[in-house]
């Protein structure tokens, strides 16, 4: 049914819906008119605000769909143009892998999150054949990053080089250098690590030598003083012809030696007159010891071995006497307390035949000296020929009834030990140890030596008597000035009351002891 309608109201009609029927797909239809010919004045006037009615309906119906068509063909254009968030894109997935900028820029910016909206499949279509279409440069996802969020990037990466030119450029290089280029560090890194290492190699070899030193040198120590026990503690020989007991033990199968450290070993013999036994004590050089064979070599010193023969008390007469050479006859005058309190050095009799140059004697007096010096010595060790000959291994003899210690009469022989092949050198010294034991014991002062030895040895009792009473002395005094001292500072700590009950206590008690003493008897 078509309705026709006036010119004019076809005029405003247009007029009114022009501007919001632009681009729009749909067209109003006409509005047929209701009458043909002119109503009535009453009747046209009510027909008239019904078409006007009639009108604005159709007016807002067409506005609010013109609304929504602008409104729906709005959102898929965003949709197809920024799918992602500001600065991001949806192509990192598919972004050719020789590009290396693209690779740079791939290690910077974070993966691309989620869109918001989706799209269509034919807009999906529509942008991957854009994507596709040959010497189309993939969008820089630096297009739509904020300058001012990321101050400082380059946001221009066509000026940055690219990898494969830098690998281009310096290949040839590469090829240039040659073999002995690609050797360098190699040496270089070997120098490295050697250098590095430095103080462990230092260390570990120290260890090495000083463990390999440490069993030598204690190998070498145990067979020198075995030699020494074979060639003089085994049978048929000095200390088995001389001693009834030998070693440590009481057995049979006891052993010679005694070890107590490295290179300290100690030999024992019993069973002689005049003597309740003899101490050998071997001292060698410390060989297990590294550094003390280094000093060794700077300092020389010898392996020494020291006999202590310890006399019966009514076997050994008033004797102070000791040989050995003059330096260390010097030394002993000032170090030995029984040396430096009864004897002095002896100067060569006249007419006499007498020891060594090399040697001095010390002793208490002419008479002692002459008597222990006997012609078979001089001729055996002490001579001048036989001292140049078998003396070189000798240190020092020293005879004392008044050692300090436990025990006081006791004769000490001081020998070097030669080595394992030259241990025959000091048998003439070692005969020196049996021979003195006889001598002495069986020795007996003159009544004129004597009474000076008695007076000599009382005023050293009286001497010593008054060192310890001094001592004690000074111990008394030392403990009252303690004591007083203790009182003083307790004092200074007492209150102003206190101090005046201990003054009237202390006069109290001074007056009582003034006062005279009084005896009371009884009737």
């Amino acid at each position: 049914m078509t309705v026709n309608q006036s010119p004019t109201q076809e005029r405003s009609r247009k007029t009114l819906l022009s501007p919001l029927l632009v681009n729009t797909p749909t067209t109003v239809s006409p509005i047929p008119s209701l009458l043909r010919r002119p109503p009535p004045p009453m009747a046209a006037a009510t027909k008239s605000l019904t078409s006007s009615l009639h009108f604005s309906s159709l007016a807002v119906l067409s506005i609010l769909s013109l609304l929504l068509f602008h409104l729906l063909s709005f959102s898929l254009a965003s949709a197809s143009q920024s799918p992602h968030f500001e600065g991001f894109d949806d192509s990192l997935d598919e972004v050719d892998e020789e590009d290396p900028l693209i690779q740079l820029t791939d290690l910077i910016v974070p993966s691309p999150s989620p869109p918001l909206s989706d799209s269509t499949p034919e807009e999906e279509s529509q942008q991957e054949g854009i994507r596709s279409k040959p010497g189309s440069k993939p969008p820089s996802r630096f297009e739509y990053w904020d300058e001012d969020e990321f101050e400082g990037f380059p946001t221009d990466l066509d000026d940055l080089p690219s990898q494969s030119e830098k690998i281009t450029d310096s290949a040839p290089e590469s090829e240039e250098a040659g073999p002995q280029s690609e050797m360098k560090p190699v040496v270089v890194v070997a120098a490295a690590s050697w250098r590095s290492y430095t103080i462990e190699v230092i260390c570990v070899s120290f260890l090495v030598v000083f463990l390999i030193n440490y069993f030598t040198g204690k190998r070498e120590n145990e067979n020198l003083a075995l030699a020494w026990a074979a060639k003089f503690a085994t049978k048929n020989t000095i200390f088995e012809k001389n001693f009834s007991l030998l070693g440590v033990g009481e057995g049979e199968d006891s052993p010679l030696l005694l070890k107590e450290g490295q290179n300290v070993f100690k030999f024992y013999a019993s069973g002689r007159r005049f003597c309740q036994g003899v101490l050998a004590t071997m001292e060698l050089k410390s060989r297990h010891d590294l550094l003390a064979r280094v000093y060794n070599m700077v300092v020389p010193c010898k392996d020494e071995i020291c006999f202590e023969v310890y006399m019966n008390d009514d076997a050994m007469d008033h004797v102070v006497f000791a040989v050995a050479k003059k330096k260390a006859a010097k030394g002993m005058l000032k170090e030995v307390p029984d040396l430096q309190r009864f004897a002095s050095l002896m100067n060569p009799p006249s007419g006499r035949k007498w020891v060594s140059e090399d040697l001095s004697i010390i002793s208490e007096s002419k008479e002692v000296a002459g008597d222990l010096i006997t012609e078979s010595v001089l001729d055996q060790v002490f001579g001048e020929r036989a001292f140049e000959k078998f003396g070189k291994a000798f240190i020092s003899m020293h005879f004392s009834d008044q050692h300090v210690g436990t025990y006081k009469k006791k004769l000490v022989f001081k020998f070097a030990v030669p080595s394992a092949d030259s241990m025959a050198d000091m048998t003439r010294l070692v005969a020196l140890v049996p021979y003195y034991i006889d001598l002495v014991g069986r020795y007996k002062l003159s009544s004129q030596a004597r009474s000076k030895t008695d007076a000599a040895r009382v005023k050293a009792a009286q001497e010593a008597y008054k060192e310890l009473q001094n001592a004690r002395q000074e111990a008394l005094q030392k403990k009252k000035a303690e004591k007083k001292k203790m009182m003083e500072e307790a004092a200074a700590k007492l209150s102003a009351e206190a101090i005046q009950k201990r003054e009237t206590k202390e006069r109290a008690r001074q007056m009582k002891k003034a006062m005279p003493k009084i005896k009371m008897s009884r009737a």
